[in-house]
């Protein structure tokens, strides 16, 4: 590689807001907030909306959403169409 045209590549926590888990890996993402790892160190801390511990795929649990009252939004906006 050629110096000086490259990102840092550092430690930084990353952080699902919400399922709770947290992991130490190395990024080039850049971040102001920080956190004290369970080393004791501080490092840069990436909050994310979603993870393996919040995603429905790798979880197995299915989120309920409301189907029916989007559907009936829809209809009372736009109404249905007749053929």
């Amino acid at each position: 590689m050629r110096p000086g045209i490259h990102p840092a590549y550092r430690p930084v926590v990353f952080r699902d807001k919400a399922g709770g888990l947290a992991f130490l890996t190395r990024s080039t993402v850049t971040g102001t907030a920080t956190v004290e790892w369970e080393d004791g160190n501080t490092y840069p801390v990436i909050d994310v909306e979603i993870s393996s511990a919040s995603h429905p795929f790798y979880t197995g649990k299915s989120r309920v959403l409301d189907t029916a009252g989007r559907v009936e939004r829809f209809q009372r906006r736009y109404g249905t169409a007749h053929s």
